[in-house]
């Protein structure tokens, strides 16, 4: 974990990045925020991951005595979103870090809790338009897929190293593809020859192991086997099943987080973790409710939120966005 300065010397990232369901968050965020002014002290939102900055900008735009913790694992998305956000320096935290880190991200900070928690999960507008960074099946590049691409294994690692069975595994959990068992007997084939370091070389070998009636029904036939490498070199669901418990347990009675998914395996961690918090924990058919057994938040979103058919020919990327929001009503004792 570590500390970033805001940057100056970085391209304006603005014209680039669209926030998605950006005034919903704003407003879904926005009591919690103006409570604690009201009450004399300083507003703290984590924008656990901060991305270009697009949400972050319009808090502190919106609230003048709002403090933002930004956490991002992207060195770059903190360096673009420092240029973006340097007129508010004073009232900013840069941190270099995973969005599960945040209990240490506040330890260090000195902060004991915070109004607010925004998560925008999965991959950045950052990450896909550099088509150098590999997460993309459209472009030729590298097979890397890191958010963080200072540290750990790549998806070269992956579909070079783990056996047929791991990576059938992978791909049939995490990118939830019937043709997993096919991709990943293909891939296993292919390396025998020479090992795989493009994405133009593993979109070859999964359009020969897709069948051609399902390629052309289905979209993109690696769009799945991608999300899976992706999920699987950043660990992405097991950090969000401690980010979100997390992110819950920063936050100050009447603090809400917001939260934003992309597909139903974010979603489903995100539902389960709220939920959990939103029930009762009396035992059945216990006579009398006691106060430890109260609900600790209250559920903000009925269902999950989507985009309007504005927003959607605005910002295509919002496409398949799930929101889901909850506030902390009371502390576990």
């Amino acid at each position: 974990m570590e500390r970033s300065a805001a940057v100056t010397d970085a391209p304006q990232p603005a014209d680039r990045h669209i926030p998605v369901l950006l005034e919903r968050c704003v407003s879904l965020l926005a009591p919690a925020i103006e409570a604690a002014a009201q009450a004399g002290r300083t507003p703290f939102v984590i924008d656990a991951t901060l991305g270009m900055g697009g949400h972050s900008e319009a808090l502190l735009n919106r609230f003048t005595a709002l403090h933002i913790i930004g956490i991002d694992r992207d060195q770059q998305a903190l360096e673009l979103a420092g240029s973006r956000l340097q007129d508010h320096q004073h009232r900013l935290d840069l941190v270099h870090a995973v969005y599960d880190e945040i209990p240490e991200v506040l330890e260090d900070l000195a902060i004991p809790a915070v109004d607010g928690v925004l998560m925008d999960l999965g991959v950045s507008s950052l990450q896909i338009d550099e088509a150098e960074r590999g997460f993309m099946y459209r472009d030729d590049a590298p097979l890397d897929m890191r958010m963080d691409n200072s540290r750990g294994f790549t998806a070269a690692d992956v579909v070079n190293e783990y056996s047929e069975s791991e990576l059938a595994r992978l791909i049939r959990r995490w990118g939830e593809e019937r043709f997993a068992a096919r991709i990943a007997r293909s891939i296993v084939e292919r390396r025998a020859g020479s090992a795989l370091r493009s994405t133009g070389e593993l979109v070859e070998v999964i359009r020969g192991a897709v069948p051609a009636a399902a390629a052309r029904t289905g979209g993109h036939p690696a769009k799945r086997t991608f999300q899976a490498l992706r999920i699987e070199v950043n660990q992405e669901l097991l950090v969000l099943e401690r980010a979100v418990p997390a992110a819950l347990e920063a936050l100050v009675v009447g603090g809400r987080c917001v939260v934003m998914s992309y597909h139903s395996l974010e979603d489903k961690i995100v539902k389960k973790a709220f939920a959990a918090g939103a029930s009762s924990q009396a035992p059945p058919r216990f006579p009398v409710e006691l106060e430890e057994h109260r609900p600790e938040l209250e559920l903000l979103t009925k269902g999950v939120g989507t985009p309007d058919p504005q927003e959607l020919a605005e910002n295509p990327r919002a496409a398949s966005v799930r929101l889901r929001a909850a506030e902390r009503i009371r502390i576990r004792r």
